[in-house]
């Protein structure tokens, strides 16, 4: 074979997996974020000086994607618009974020994570209740579902009320590392559980609602950058109204500013890009089903980086959450006509081969033929 034909097939096989590839990289982003974070959580730092700092980073970060792939096409700014984008702001990443550094600060990373794989369930089961999503209980597909969001939930318990033995990757451990794991085991994980759970649930709506946002507002990083700086705003002001000593808000040339930027630039805005733009082509189940990749990648980084101890029921539920979570989505994969499925690829497809991510045409007609219940997993 050709050196030719080999670069013409790597390119092929590119195109056609920008949105896997996509994914991956958001889960990969995400693990550094949560070592990096619950590093500087232990050690004292204030959430909400840290959210609208990186929400801050992240809005600059957008900001010339936004002014450069997006300039010259009509922005239409309403009081709908408005309300959208702030609802989307609220809800997707002042609370999500928010809770979730609470969480993530009173448990472990490990832990924490869990919990994000739970998205998709609760998205299904949210979707069930509002009648925009049917169950199917006779058909395979439905019991494929139910299955997995009974072993999904079965996972979480195990995690949530059984330990079991710990153990650990690698003995030998600096002076840093052991202030590091003993700062750790001073949990409060039924608090903790509590807020990783109001995360969940937020991040659950915000999947939802992109949907619905890219209808009202099909610019992707104009929405994202002004959702940051709506953020930022609203992190500002509940934290100053909860904490507003120079101490909490102050930088320095340290782990905590090197987390802010890190989370930022790759956690939050190339997170939050890549997602709006995965989401009307692949539906808002297709990005969940990648957590458990972020599961596998914060155990092992946690354990050796951190010293952290792996318990038997930790992994249990992270198995138990994985089947489970495989289970729900071959159920949704199974019950799509297999028409929408060409249809979308073959969308995506186009987008790709067109050089540029920002497309107005293609945007809208994906967009218009995405809901919660037509999504292609």
């Amino acid at each position: 074979m050709k050196e030719s034909e080999r670069m013409e097939i790597v390119k092929k096989w590119f195109i056609s997996s920008q949105a896997f590839l996509s994914m991956v990289l958001v889960q990969v982003f995400a693990t550094g974020m949560q070592l990096l974070s619950r590093i500087i959580l232990v050690q004292g730092s204030y959430i909400f000086a840290l959210t609208t700092y990186r929400y801050i980073v992240a809005a600059i970060c957008v900001a010339p994607f936004a002014l450069y792939f997006e300039r010259g096409l009509v922005k239409k700014f309403n009081w709908r618009v408005w309300l959208w984008l702030f609802i989307n702001a609220l809800v997707g990443m002042t609370m999500s974020l928010g809770l979730f550094y609470f969480g993530l600060r009173d448990t472990t990373a490990t832990y924490s994570v869990n919990f994000l794989n739970l998205i998709p369930i609760c998205t299904f089961l949210i979707s069930i209740i509002v009648r925009i999503e049917n169950l199917r209980i006779e058909t395979w597909s439905g019991k494929a579902k139910c299955l997995g969001t009974i072993v999904c939930v079965g996972g979480a318990l195990a995690t949530s009320l059984y330990k079991g033995k710990e153990f650990y990757i690698g003995q030998n451990h600096n002076h840093h590392t052991d202030k590091i794991v003993v700062a750790t085991h001073k949990t409060h994980m039924l608090r903790g559980t509590i807020f990783l759970v109001g995360s969940c649930c937020s991040y659950t709506t915000w999947f939802i609602m992109q949907v619905k946002l890219v209808k009202v507002f099909p610019l992707r990083y104009w929405g994202t950058m002004l959702s940051c700086i709506m953020a930022a705003i609203q992190s500002a002001v509940i934290g100053i109204f909860i904490n507003s000593s120079k101490e909490s808000w102050r930088l320095e040339w340290n782990l905590q500013l090197i987390t802010i930027l890190y989370s930022g630039a790759f956690a939050t805005a190339a997170t939050f890009c890549l997602l709006s733009w995965t989401i009307p082509i692949k539906g808002p189940t297709y990005p969940p089903m990648f957590n458990p990749l972020a599961l596998v990648f914060v155990a092992i980084s946690e354990a050796i980086v951190l010293g952290e101890p792996l318990r038997v029921g930790t992994l249990l539920g992270m198995v138990l959450i994985i089947i489970g979570l495989y289970y729900f989505l071959w159920g949704k994969r199974n019950e799509m006509p297999r028409l929408s499925q060409t249809n979308v690829a073959a969308s995506e497809l186009s987008i790709s081969m067109a050089g540029d991510p920002i497309v107005p045409k293609s945007t809208t007609i994906i967009a218009q033929s995405s809901s919660p219940d037509e999504s292609i997993p």
